[in-house]
């Protein structure tokens, strides 16, 4: 996992440590933030797909309905988990730095972890396990132009918060009085 992770905080032009903002902790609260809004919007709200409803329990009947509102719970308790994680990482740092950042961190490291859940989420459910796809409520052969929509969505918002903690991390480092290159 080390190695994985390098690599994605070497193409992202990430610092190898910045000790003064809990990168991941922006990361994972991006990753819950990002699920709980598919689930939410997507599963509950617009009722588009379940977890399970291309995967052979469609949700047009009581038993399949209550098989994937099972699942969209499981979703949910996991993405409340990553929420936690994240959450508890950046008091954590918080607390024991006593200092305040530019909210571009935040933001930007918020924006990455959406995006970063957009991007796994969508390759693996919509596209390798075939588990369910954005809009199941059109027809058939347009689920894809849905299912790639949400990976360039994942895309953007992994690059627009990659952007704006660069951003952040100057305006942070500079207030700080710290020089790096960018």
């Amino acid at each position: 996992m080390a190695n994985s992770a390098t690599a994605f905080r070497d193409a992202a032009g990430l610092p190898a440590s910045d000790p003064s903002f809990p990168v991941a902790g922006g990361i994972l609260l991006g990753v819950g933030l990002g699920g709980f809004a598919d689930g939410i919007l997507l599963h509950q709200v617009l009722q588009w797909h379940h977890m399970l409803t291309a995967a052979g329990f469609p949700a047009n009947n009581v038993n399949d309905l209550r098989y994937n509102t099972l699942w969209d719970g499981i979703f949910h308790a996991g993405t409340w988990l990553f929420t936690l994680a994240g959450l508890l990482l950046v008091w954590r740092a918080a607390r024991d730095m006593h200092l305040w950042w530019s909210g571009k961190l935040l933001a930007g490291t918020l924006l990455m972890g959406w995006g970063i859940f957009n991007l796994v989420e969508g390759v693996l459910s919509h596209h390798l396990l075939g588990l369910h796809h954005v809009n199941q409520t059109v027809p058939r052969e347009q689920w894809i132009f849905w299912d790639m929509g949400f990976l360039a969505a994942g895309a953007l918002l992994l690059l627009a918060g990659t952007t704006l903690y660069r951003a952040g991390r100057r305006a942070t480092h500079t207030a700080h009085g710290v020089r790096h290159a960018s």
